[in-house]
């Protein structure tokens, strides 16, 4: 007795294949464009700190000279004030900006969105413009000293080239980076879970600490990430305001590339600096699961 089995038709191995094939050809683009335009010129530079001091081809034989170089001197302390820097400026930007992103997701309403349009029309001023305009501000005589002069007969000397104007440049420049994300963050946090920890007697204190932060933690760490990962690099703030009272690591690679011409001893702190800010920002995200607080994973 034969086999009455209907027998299904086989789909030929192309169209099997064909919406990997798509998926593919549609990244191609940006796979080009990551390996051209990120993964070789990274690799260029990590191979040029093995090159001999100041050379300028990669086909040299290959010396951890430079290496030995940034060991025995002192460029940590370059690398210490950087990560510094970036730290303070990560905490200040959280202290203000979170205030701010509360109201404008959950007061100002449509007042919010003229806010939003006023910080980021600065962002298409260049950044080393609007710093020297604090250098206007507090130069001598400038617009700061100048008033308290005329207005309460107070004489200041120049409030420029110190720590804390650099500080305070580094939280004007980036606190837009910071102040965004949070406030993607503090609407993610639901109003009515609020109202329900209100009426059931919680203080305002425990409702930020057990509802608005936890639930915005998101924010939080995006924007957090953000402003360390381009504070760190920052390098106009030391310059402008600090008047070179501060040599940042970004300063000091930037010197090898010019005015030193030691490309390898530049390409070497690079890496060096790279390798730190990459095994830092991955110890934060190793202490938080973003995937765990934007709820794509239930917690355990």
């Amino acid at each position: 007795m034969s086999d009455a089995s209907p027998v299904t038709p086989q789909k030929p191995r192309l169209l099997e294949r064909l919406p990997g094939l798509i998926g593919a050809l549609s990244a191609s683009p940006f796979a080009l464009l990551m390996l051209f335009g990120f993964v070789a010129p990274l690799l260029c530079v990590v191979w040029f700190g093995f090159m001999p001091p100041k050379t300028f081809s990669l086909l040299q034989a290959p010396t951890l000279e430079n290496y030995q170089t940034i060991f025995n001197q002192t460029y940590f302390k370059s690398a210490l004030w950087s990560l510094g820097l970036a730290s303070v400026t990560v905490v200040i930007l959280l202290v203000i900006c979170f205030p701010l992103a509360f109201a404008m997701a959950k007061i100002f309403r449509g007042a919010a969105s003229f806010i939003t349009y006023a910080i980021a029309t600065s962002l298409f001023v260049s950044e080393n413009i609007r710093l020297f305009g604090w250098v206007i501000g507090f130069m001598k005589n400038g617009v700061v000293g100048g008033t308290l002069s005329k207005v309460l007969g107070l004489q200041i000397d120049s409030l420029l080239y110190n720590i804390p104007v650099i500080i305070l440049g580094m939280v004007y420049v980036y606190l837009p980076f910071m102040l965004f994300p949070l406030v993607l963050g503090v609407k993610m946090v639901p109003d009515q879970v609020r109202e329900a920890a209100f009426d059931l007697g919680a203080s305002r204190w425990q409702v930020f600490k057990k509802i608005d932060l936890p639930l915005a933690m998101p924010g939080v760490m995006i924007g957090s990430l953000l402003v360390f990962v381009l504070s760190v690099g920052a390098i106009s703030e030391a310059k402008i305001l600090g008047g070179q009272k501060v040599v940042t690591i970004a300063s000091d690679i930037e010197s090898e590339f010019t005015y030193a011409q030691n490309w390898p001893l530049g390409s070497a702190l690079s890496t060096m600096f790279i390798a730190l800010t990459t095994v830092v920002v991955f110890f934060a995200l190793s202490r938080f699961d973003l995937e765990k607080l934007l709820g794509k994973k239930p917690s355990e």
